[in-house]
């Protein structure tokens, strides 16, 4: 979803780094709009039992940078409830299996978003947004209410503008 995201307007030029996954009796061409997406997308495979479909869920449900922090962190609970498909067991082989990989992605040092931030993010998910629509509205919300905002004027302020559109 980042990558149809950052996509220009129909009729424009763009350029994609592409990965081709080759199988007995089919071939898949995937496109990202970033190294880091596609460096991601390669090491999640190198798992087992992590195939294609889950590496572009995993990549649909969070950024690079925040997978990294949740390897890091070793935080398979968020892992678990961020991709459906991913349970516990799997989380904690992502964890065990990536995280001395992590060094090898260089995110790169965007804006920081406060603890309130990602909690507001993981409530307007639990209440049935997408991820990345719910970082949408989380960030359009403290553009609004400031970096100091809490979580739950975050959430009201998201759902409020949500509603209005």
């Amino acid at each position: 979803l980042s990558t149809y995201e950052d996509l220009p307007a129909q009729g424009e030029e763009t350029t994609l780094l592409t990965h081709l996954h080759v199988r007995e009796n089919e071939m898949s061409l995937f496109g990202f709009s970033t190294e880091q997406e596609r460096q991601l997308f390669r090491m999640l495979q190198d798992v087992n039992r992590v195939g294609p479909t889950m590496a572009l869920q995993v990549l649909s449900g969070c950024s690079v940078g925040q997978f990294k922090q949740y390897v890091t962190a070793e935080d398979t609970k968020t892992l678990s409830n961020m991709v459906k498909g991913i349970g516990k067991k799997t989380a904690r082989r992502l964890v065990m299996e990536l995280k001395p990989a992590m060094d090898k992605i260089q995110v790169e040092a965007g804006p920081s978003r406060s603890d309130s931030a990602d909690d507001a993010v993981d409530a307007l998910v639990s209440l049935g947004s997408s991820r990345t629509e719910a970082q949408e509205a989380v960030n359009e919300a403290v553009e609004e209410l400031g970096p100091d905002a809490d979580s739950q004027a975050l959430v009201r302020r998201a759902v409020a503008r949500r509603q209005q559109q």
